[in-house]
């Protein structure tokens, strides 16, 4: 396991990795388990008993898979529109592709960096078969809306929560809303991370069969009942054409230790954003909003939009920041801005002037449970100098 040391780079995300991790996952190594087998089984399990609400969880491989997987669950095919935000990364909008649906893209709500429940209902036509929001950064969407224009129009919901580990809307926790389903992500950079990884979540018994059948070719068995029981167990059979989407045991098994952590994970970023928060009330800078009465943030990003008053822009901003040896990213450069959306859905910044705006100032600091207190300090002094450089 590398040690950082507090003046090296400081890089914009670094996994929280403990020997609790690294002893799970050498268990599942000398268990024989490589592929999809009692730790994923284990780790479906204990999601879904940490979301409640009576959910069923099924592991796989990314959570690009994972929305591929739900929304071919619910129906969506040739010809459907499905809605989302172009403020999101490109997976979101390719699985809605894989289906030969078409994605209908939409404005973001300036405060919340989510999708706008008012431009959703305004982009829903009779081709309309699904909603995908996106919640941003560790908060979460107006789902109470967005529930509403679905019920109202016949339409599935499937979010995109890759953001929203652990996090609550009215005292819920994303993952056991109303919708039909909620896919979050543990790759390297989320608030759960195993390196690659998902987990399809929903209450519907239909969604959970049918994503569990084609997340492994269509086999109505998958490898664990096919080669752990005692007597032979070699016949299978293929009820659709499926997709190889399964989660290996040996990401499951760094995924469960990151589970049974959350809480812990979530105190330590929490006690970063709100030390950010208190270092830059006065910057010329907006702080990321903080969840309604009853909700909770997973502090997934701590995404700032610079203000124009700003003693430099966004993009010299990264620079120097990078100079001083402090790593940053940007989320996101919508959709819209990239050459392959923008052609194929004559797609342009003025049709999407808030996330337009959000991403021509906005930058994401350095956030993560394993960072030291003169980390944290480092970020904060060289902002500050940055921004009000005379």
């Amino acid at each position: 396991m590398s040690v950082q040391t507090d003046d090296a780079f400081i890089y914009f995300y670094r996994p929280d990795i403990t020997e609790a991790e690294i002893e799970e996952v050498v268990h599942s190594l000398r268990s024989g388990w490589l592929t999809t087998g009692p730790k994923a089984r284990t780790l479906e399990a204990e999601f879904a008993d940490f979301l409640g609400g009576d959910v069923e969880a099924v592991a796989v491989n990314s959570a690009t898979a994972g929305l591929h997987l739900a929304l071919e669950a619910v129906g969506v095919g040739a010809g459907d529109e499905v809605i989302t935000t172009t403020h999101t990364f490109t997976a979101t909008a390719e699985a809605i592709c894989y289906l030969g649906a078409t994605p209908v893209f939409v404005d973001i709500d300036p405060e919340t960096v989510c999708i706008d429940p008012a431009c959703v209902e305004a982009a829903i036509t009779p081709r309309t078969r699904a909603i995908v929001p996106v919640h941003f950064g560790g908060l979460g969407c107006d789902m109470e809306a967005l529930s509403r224009f679905a019920k109202r129009n016949g339409l599935a919901v499937v979010e995109d929560a890759a953001h929203a580990f652990p996090t609550k809307l009215d005292g819920r926790l994303v993952g056991a809303l109303d919708s039909e389903a909620s896919v979050f992500s543990f790759y390297a950079n989320k608030t759960l991370a195993a390196g690659e990884g998902g987990m399809l979540v929903t209450r519907n018994p239909e969604i959970a069969r049918r994503a569990r059948l084609m997340r492994l070719h269509g086999i109505d068995r998958d490898a664990f009942n096919r080669f752990s029981a005692t007597k032979p167990s070699w016949r299978y059979d293929i009820l659709a054409v499926g997709y190889k989407y399964n989660l290996p045991d040996v990401a499951a098994a760094l995924a469960l230790v990151q589970l049974r952590r959350a809480w812990e994970l979530l105190e330590k970023r929490r006690a970063v954003a709100e030390r950010y928060d208190r270092a830059f009330a006065d910057l010329p800078l907006v702080r990321p909003p903080q969840p309604e009465a009853n909700g909770l943030h997973s502090w997934h990003l701590y995404n700032v939009r610079l203000a124009t008053e700003a003693a430099v822009d966004r993009d010299r901003f990264i620079e120097l920041m990078s100079e001083a040896g402090i790593g940053c990213s940007v989320h996101y450069i919508p959709l819209h801005r990239h050459t392959y959306w923008s052609d194929k859905y004559s797609l342009t910044p003025e049709m999407f002037p808030h996330s337009d705006s959000v991403f021509r100032s906005c930058v994401s600091l350095p956030l993560y449970s394993s960072m030291t207190d003169s980390q944290v300090e480092r970020v904060i002094v060289t902002v500050r100098k940055l921004l009000l450089k005379a």
